[in-house]
């Protein structure tokens, strides 16, 4: 008001969107654009709203695109804040984006998302930046913009390294998307000539499926697993993720009967009728190990018992539930199996359960030694994925040992974890 007249802040007015009739004037315009500006403004409409300028002039699509979009801000076709280019209206970029017909865009977008694939190199956030505009761009295109019988190989394996990618994110139904995308670009008799990758990506995408609630799809993988492995040791990952979707179904039984008859298939039985015999049996087996030794014992290695564990994991988890006799047999296979093959993620549910069952039969000050230890094989086994699991079971046989305060503190660490 000093200074008697009006200022205009120019940083807001340019981050403002054009009103709509506007954009429709420049939409029209867009045809007296030279040739190499409507093309870059094609380029940039291919990768959405936006682009900063430094990912831009580091794909390598057109070495003059940096030039001819700032002839697109001047002409007003496209903003410039922060170094970074952004389409004045969503209108704009439709029409630059419909200016090529769509055939040639998917032909255009996948060979965009090859050039971009050969850029995975050098530091790892700026290579999962661009695996990701380069998947993409591939599967804008899809399997009819494949030109050269290789590409679809190349697209695939891009798709399954940005769906284990994202699944580190923990982004399940993105990664999802790209697990699919790449089992599109698989051709005929891809089980027999690309069976690695093939099994790999169907088998991703089974967990995605199960961890994003899409049973249907999670179906139709295992049945496809099932039917085209080679052996059955590469159909149990896809079986294991059956049965927990049985038991996030609240199909218990099915989900433990399942189990059972695979871990028997592996020569794994479970089933008993004496408790105390395997009792004495389990103190036996593990009265010539200290502490030390089994936290410091070798992890195992062998890919079917890591699965055969898994299942082991599940059935006891189950049979809590519904069939808390059957309990203590599966316990002691756990920590048998431990102990003979080495230490897994599954371990400390063993021992977990393993204490509390002494707690129960009276043995507190016993049941809480071991307790205790399955706690300290949740860091040795490096995994976390049981942590909820065990916390609950051991903060129960805590709670007759410790403050109730104390144990109330691993009741919540025991929530996050499961969380």
């Amino acid at each position: 008001l000093t200074r008697r007249r009006w200022e205009w802040d120019m940083k807001k007015i340019r981050s403002r969107r054009l009103p709509d009739d506007v954009a429709i004037f420049l939409t029209d315009s867009l045809g007296e654009l030279p040739d190499n500006v409507q093309r870059a403004l094609f380029i940039l409409s291919c990768f959405g709203a936006s682009s900063k300028s430094a990912f831009v002039e580091s794909q390598g699509l057109d070495r003059n695109i940096l030039k001819n979009l700032e002839i697109a801000v001047v002409e007003g076709f496209v903003d410039k804040i922060n170094d970074q280019y952004r389409f004045a209206h969503d209108r704009i970029q439709e029409a630059s984006y419909n200016s090529i017909p769509a055939h040639r865009r998917c032909v255009i977008h996948f060979k965009y998302g090859l050039e971009l694939s050969s850029l995975l190199t050098g530091n790892e956030d700026v290579i999962a930046s661009v695996l990701f505009t380069a998947v993409n761009q591939l599967n804008l295109g899809g399997p009819p913009a494949v030109q050269d019988e290789i590409h679809y190989f190349t697209a695939s394996r891009l798709n399954l390294r940005a769906g284990k990618k994202a699944m580190e994110m923990s982004d399940y139904e993105t990664a999802y998307s790209y697990l699919d995308s790449g089992i599109s670009f698989l051709r005929k008799k891809h089980w027999q000539e690309h069976y690695a990758l093939s099994l790999e990506l169907y088998s991703l995408a089974a967990k995605c499926a199960l961890t994003n609630g899409d049973h249907t799809s999670l179906k139709l993988l295992i049945i496809e697993v099932v039917a085209k492995a080679h052996f059955f040791e590469d159909k149990l990952e896809v079986l294991y993720f059956e049965t927990c979707a049985l038991a996030y179904s609240s199909r218990l039984a099915e989900s433990i009967e399942k189990g059972l008859d695979i871990l028997s298939k592996l020569g794994i039985e479970v089933r008993g009728t004496n408790v105390k015999a395997r009792v004495q049996e389990t103190k036996d087996l593990l009265s010539p190990h200290t502490d030390d030794e089994i936290l410091n014992s070798k992890q195992m290695t062998d890919p079917t018992m890591i699965m055969a564990m898994k299942f082991l994991g599940k059935s006891e988890i189950g049979m809590t539930q519904i069939m808390p006799k059957s309990v203590p047999y599966v316990t002691f296979k756990i920590i048998e199996l431990s102990l003979t093959h080495g230490m897994s993620p599954v371990t400390p549910i063993g021992f977990a359960y393993y204490g509390s069952y002494l707690a129960k039969q009276g043995n507190i000050n016993e049941g809480y030694h071991y307790v205790k230890l399955a706690l300290s094989l949740l860091d040795k086994v490096g995994s976390r994925e049981n942590a909820g699991e065990v916390i609950f079971v051991c903060t129960l046989v805590k709670s007759y040992v410790e403050p109730l305060q104390a144990t109330l503190e691993y009741h919540h660490e025991g929530y996050a974890a499961a969380m």
